[in-house]
């Protein structure tokens, strides 16, 4: 999935993958091969968070995104590879709102939000380069699409969840982006899912 072609100029191999990719003849379309190796960092760093380096800090994610409390749900980056891949960290507390309702008496942190949190995470990886080389020509990004969601386990306050996101397909005409998400709790799957994002100019 990580080797991938831009605006459909022959061949390219990288050293990520080592996986050699013919090009479609479609400009603006970067396409990611479907049998080249996938990993998935966020498993590993979910084992012990507190560890993992901050690539964008709380700071730096603001600037990203237009989201503010309570709706802000990245706290920070801890790798980054523009084009590729994204993880970041949302540490669940309980002295969010949500938990007031979703449920007092058996708090879990919502599974919309979970999602939620996974595309404002591929949001802030489709504002980078190369996907985005001027975000002043950005008003927004929106999410277009849902599919294939799957909650593993429950999410409750005190855990930290690792977020994860891989770009599989991006149509740089349309500004349309497609991503394969997972979320991880203490070394285990809590969330997949595959979403669509779309940039506003």
């Amino acid at each position: 999935m990580l080797g991938f072609c831009v605006n459909g100029k022959g061949s390219i191999s990288t050293a990520t993958t080592g996986v050699r990719a013919v090009c479609p003849r479609r400009v603006g379309t970067i396409r990611y091969q479907e049998d080249a190796p996938v990993v998935w960092k966020g498993i590993e760093i979910s084992s012990n968070p507190a560890a993992a380096e901050t690539v964008l800090g709380p700071l730096d994610v603001l600037k990203e995104l237009p989201h503010r409390y309570p709706f802000l749900l990245v706290d920070r980056v801890v790798d980054l590879v523009g084009g590729e891949s994204i993880v970041g960290i949302k540490n669940v507390t309980f002295n969010e709102p949500q938990f007031t309702g979703h449920f007092p008496e058996n708090p879990i942190f919502p599974g919309v939000m979970m999602i939620e949190a996974l595309a404002q995470l591929s949001g802030i990886l489709l504002l980078q380069p190369p996907l985005t080389e001027n975000k002043e020509d950005i008003k927004a990004f929106f999410f277009a699409g849902i599919d294939k969601v799957k909650f593993r386990r429950p999410i409750t306050p005190g855990d930290t969840l690792v977020l994860e996101s891989k770009v599989t397909n991006f149509k740089q005409r349309f500004g349309i982006a497609k991503f394969a998400t997972k979320g991880y709790v203490a070394g285990k799957l809590a969330v997949e899912a595959d979403l669509t994002l779309s940039l506003v100019k």
